[in-house]
């Protein structure tokens, strides 16, 4: 999908490589989202997990590697004039975006609004880009403790059988469950709580969007003690109830095709 002013494009990923891949310098500004697994990024001496929850806003002219340690991964690249991203933010490397459950689901909505791009998709583009750029840091975090944080998020993202609580994450991580509390919430922006739920509306989106129906299924496969705690997590995370996400999503599906 493209436009004089903008591109989208899906970038889908399908090696297993540890790896840094040859540092990329682009001309054009990016917004890149995951819409499918996760990488790592690498860019100004600074490393970090790229999935559905954090995705990142990358300046013009900087260096940039990747790694796909988990396997294939699907992602959204929304390419600007090269100025685009100049907002005051640090534009020394790649910044991580936040992505909170509006963002997450008015990127599902983006990749569906594909039959009118100079004004659906258009106007599709300026909400995601107005919610990624409140969502990014003035400046990139400190580094040391970052580590930290960055790990307690891949384990959860793993699913790691280990991880069952607090303290059984922090003990994997070596660290005090205080400690690890204080480091996520400084640098991730949330408590582990409320990002843990993060993961797991993000999941819930993907299997809505791609036609899951029984939501009372869902949220027990996703681990919530009913629907009505699902319901209430994805209003908090999104806006709308479960099933409003299903009438959006369906509907952005049909006008698209």
């Amino acid at each position: 999908m493209a436009s004089p002013y903008f591109a989208v494009r899906s970038v889908e990923c399908s090696d297993h490589h540890v790896r840094w891949s040859t540092p990329e310098t682009s001309g054009d500004a990016e917004v890149v989202l995951v819409h499918r697994g996760r990488f790592r990024v690498r860019s100004g001496g600074r490393a970090s997990t790229v999935d559905p929850t954090t995705g990142y806003l990358h300046p013009a002219g900087r260096e940039t590697s990747f790694a796909h340690p988990a396997g294939g991964d699907v992602c959204t690249s929304i390419s600007l004039p090269g100025d685009a991203l100049d907002v005051g933010i640090d534009s020394r490397r790649a910044l991580p975006v936040h992505v909170d459950g509006r963002l997450e689901l008015a990127h599902r909505k983006l990749l569906h609004s594909t039959a009118d791009p100079d004004f659906e998709a258009a106007e599709a583009v300026v909400t995601l880009l107005q919610l990624a750029i409140r969502q990014a840091p003035n400046e990139a975090p400190t580094p040391g403790s970052y580590d930290l944080a960055d790990r307690a998020r891949e384990a959860m993202l793993a699913d790691d059988p280990s991880v069952t609580s607090l303290v059984a994450l922090a003990d994997l991580l070596q660290s005090s469950p205080a400690h690890l509390s204080r480091t996520f919430c400084h640098h991730i922006g949330q408590s582990v709580s409320r990002y843990r739920n993060r993961v797991r509306i993000s999941r819930a989106l993907q299997r809505i969007d791609e036609g899951e129906t029984d939501l009372a299924g869902l949220a027990v496969s996703l681990g919530f003690s009913d629907q009505a705690h699902f319901s209430r997590v994805m209003r908090r995370e999104t806006g709308v109830s479960p099933g409003r996400v299903r009438q959006v999503l369906r509907g952005a599906r049909a006008v698209s095709c």
